[in-house]
């Protein structure tokens, strides 16, 4: 489950701002989206889209993550 709401607040990281504007909610706060988009637009931008490859490629890429974004993976309990 905490794999699965990761992906989800990863996913959100990367969609597109147009995707915020939509009448939809979102999991992950502003900070969490904003602590790994740069990560997975470095290190996963092959599996953006897919939010359980971004996940599954930034927990491949965990040495070289950001510090704000091991942050959010320490807070899931990852």
């Amino acid at each position: 489950m905490r794999k699965m709401l990761l992906a989800v607040v990863l996913l959100l990281t990367l969609a597109p701002a147009n995707v915020f504007a939509q009448d939809t909610q979102h999991l992950g706060t502003p900070q969490e989206q904003k602590a790994c988009s740069r990560d997975a637009s470095r290190f996963c931008r092959k599996e953006l889209g897919d939010d359980m490859a971004v996940s599954q490629c930034l927990q491949q890429h965990r040495a070289k993550l950001s510090p704000s974004c091991q942050n959010v993976f320490q807070s899931h309990g990852m």
